[in-house]
């Protein structure tokens, strides 16, 4: 069942922090993992039309989030942390993991989802900050989209952030819906 569910991540960010959950326990799964395993199927079940809708006609200018939550891993206090960039309006890639060694702080959590990045990247990013190219920006919980990749989240919010994504409901309705949103 898991590796159904992690096959589904590649099109659902949606899915991505839960299932991931559920893959660390799969070697001694108990009880309490299949049921939230079966409630994955049920919301798959109610959100079976639901993919990324991408725009024709969106920027191509990169936007990254990245987030970490704090010790949220109840059996070994490790963080997990998650990422996502967008090209315009179109959401690109996301990755949501475990980090590999506990964080003392949230500061240090989000240091150490970053550090990976800074090791390759830092001079290239320096530079581009340094010329403009790059701008880099705090990013308040409200509006960090990366939380649906972090922890688990009310459903209310998990909704918001589904549709800030650009995911959308693909009933033959809502297709119609959105072919008429795009052509006025």
């Amino acid at each position: 069942m898991i590796g159904t569910l992690l096959y589904l991540t590649a099109s659902r960010p949606d899915l991505q922090f839960a299932i991931c959950m559920c893959a660390r326990y799969q070697a001694r799964p108990t009880e309490k993992h299949l049921h939230v395993v079966k409630r994955i199927f049920r919301y798959l079940r109610g959100t079976v039309n639901r993919g990324l809708w991408y725009l024709k006609d969106s920027s191509i200018a990169l936007t990254a989030f990245a987030d970490a939550d704090h010790a949220g891993c109840q059996d070994t206090c490790r963080s997990t942390s998650g990422s996502m960039q967008f090209l315009g309006d179109r959401l690109v890639s996301w990755s949501s993991k475990r980090q590999k060694s506990a964080a003392i702080s949230s500061t240090e959590a989000e240091y150490i989802a970053m550090s990976k990045h800074i090791d390759i990247r830092f001079h290239f990013i320096k530079e581009h900050v340094e010329n403009g190219v790059i701008e880099l920006y705090f990013v308040n919980t409200e509006y960090q989209l990366a939380d649906i990749l972090t922890k688990a989240l009310a459903r209310e919010r998990i909704e918001f952030l589904i549709n800030k994504l650009g995911m959308r409901s693909f009933t033959p309705e809502n297709l119609k819906q959105l072919a008429d949103e795009v052509d006025e």
